[in-house]
């Protein structure tokens, strides 16, 4: 008869149910572990092997029996080391070396060394979440206990080693028991950075452009000369964001989890990610995917901003594959044998000079390019993706009587504004999903974004001039919300139209 231990798979950001079962029978020396296993399943035999024999029991390779290991259910892809624990606690109950019985809400997942310590797994929080929804006991390495302990009211028991965990069982599994504490109540991080707006000398469309792309959470794309302030202000951005809530810190805190960036020292993610990838890394390292499917840097980066520097640099098929999680704030990675969503909900900052040399437009420094070049450096950002960028602003040089200036507003006064905008942008939508503005579906714009007669006038005037396409219609009454809620005004009046009419269409030609 097959004992049975349970464990859990974390597939994209989902968790599976798996049932460990080992079956010993006569016969030949045999240990194989089947259930559509990958590598490192496979070579969990050798490390369980290693790990029962240096904590004091007999390992399966001392057994004169045919030992069956199956990783149930058998159409799901099982991956990684966690699956060590498990099956080393359904060994030894097998082959009696234990005085414990398996229990169906006791869930192992953990990786062994070869002394029998238990290491740490990717994914712990997400196993979390989804015991704590259906009243298991997490059987965790102690490694992972900061992570788990996320999770308020979690019933975890955490060891450090294989025969610790045993004894454990043994002894008392009850007392073995904690709870987890939930993130502590003071869990808001103070934001430290090397960067402020009040060290920014002049540029003051630009950080206008930013604090209402952080107020509201839309895309912005900078565009001038080399040296003008591109990179400084965007990595800037952070600074002026708001902080997370509880929801976003978990929901971010989970992705960094199964993506295997989580440190026993530093188990939750506090401030907005912000991440900042070159224009030579790969499709799947930015969007996602690969062979068993994990979060890409535009995961990485929900709920905070993805900044893309040298815009045009990357590669077209990186740049068509943002129209997904610009439109939707989420990333379908499809593969043969199964389908996973990843959130992308991300601000994306993008910078680019305005032509190969980078001096079209500049008062100072003639450019240099022909015009053939500069069509061709202009095409390699394609006009879907341009319409999915809601604010577009120009960023020149600064004059030196405005670098030897006093420093400007800081970045603290402005995040200010931007938590009150975000405040109003969290009662307004209280009753459905979304946080932000520029998550508004065509629905809640209709809703939202009523205009008084002489705001229909310019965005009409706008439509007619710029031949808008629906999606950047919506992108300006959008913007035009958000400028709204920072000035405090519950109606969009025409200044604001006119203000978001401007950054749609503010180029360098």
């Amino acid at each position: 008869m097959a004992n049975k231990v349970s464990s859990l798979s974390v597939v994209g950001l989902n968790v599976k149910p798996v049932r460990v079962e080992i079956d010993l029978d006569p016969g030949l020396h045999n240990f194989r572990i089947v259930g559509l296993a990958d590598k490192a399943v496979e070579e969990s035999r050798e490390r369980v092997g290693a790990a029962v024999k240096a904590s004091g029991a007999k390992p399966p390779q001392r057994f004169n029996r045919k030992i069956i290991v199956n990783l149930a259910p058998a159409d799901l892809k099982k991956q990684g080391p966690a699956f060590d624990l498990p099956i080393a606690v359904a060994f030894l109950i097998a082959s009696d070396q234990i005085n414990f019985k398996a229990r169906p809400d006791l869930v192992f997942a953990g990786e062994l060394a070869l002394d029998g310590s238990l290491c740490s797994v990717q994914g712990v929080l997400a196993m979390a979440i989804y015991a704590q929804r259906h009243d298991l006991i997490l059987v965790i390495p102690k490694e992972n206990k900061a992570e788990a302990s996320l999770v308020k009211d979690l019933k975890i028991i955490a060891s450090d080693s294989l025969k610790d965990l045993v004894l454990k069982l043994e002894k008392n599994t009850a007392a073995a028991v904690e709870v987890g504490d939930g993130i502590p109540k003071n869990f808001a991080g103070v934001l430290k950075s090397d960067f402020d707006m009040g060290f920014i000398r002049g540029q003051e469309q630009a950080k206008r452009a930013l604090e209402i792309a952080a107020a509201g959470g839309h895309h912005i794309l900078l565009h001038g000369s080399p040296g003008s302030g591109k990179t400084i202000l965007s990595r800037a951005m952070p600074t002026i964001l708001p902080p997370m809530s509880e929801d976003e810190t978990l929901e971010v805190t989970k992705i960094w989890s199964v993506a295997g960036l989580l440190h026993a020292e530093r188990p939750l993610i506090l401030e907005r990610p912000f991440r900042t990838p070159h224009h030579s890394a790969s499709l799947v390292s930015i969007i996602g995917g690969g062979t068993s499917p994990r979060p890409g840097e535009i995961s990485l980066a929900h709920r905070g901003v993805l900044f893309l520097d040298e815009f045009p640099e990357f590669p077209r098929s990186i740049l068509e594959a943002l129209r997904q999680p610009l439109e939707d704030g989420e990333v379908t990675v499809a593969r043969a044998k199964e389908t996973v969503l990843f959130p992308a909900r991300f601000s994306l900052v993008a910078a680019q000079n305005p032509c190969p040399c980078g001096n079209l437009g500049d008062q100072e420094v003639p450019c240099v390019c022909s015009s053939g070049d500069i069509m061709k450096y202009k095409r390699k950002i394609s006009g879907p993706i341009l319409d999915r960028i809601d604010i577009n602003v120009s960023v020149p040089r600064v004059s030196f009587e405005k670098l030897r200036g006093s420093d400007s507003e800081s970045s603290q006064d402005i995040r200010l504004r931007v938590i009150v905008a975000r405040k109003l942008q969290e009662e307004r939508f209280s009753a459905s999903k979304i946080h932000t503005n520029a998550e508004m579906s065509t629905r809640q714009i209709n809703s939202f974004c009523k205009l008084n007669r002489e705001s229909e006038q310019i965005l009409k005037r706008a439509h007619d001039k710029f031949h808008l396409s629906p999606r950047g219609h919506n992108r300006i009454l959008k913007v035009a919300r958000t400028i709204s809620d920072l000035a405090g005004e519950e109606n969009i009046g025409p200044g604001h139209i006119a203000e978001a009419v401007h950054y749609r269409h503010n180029d360098t030609d």
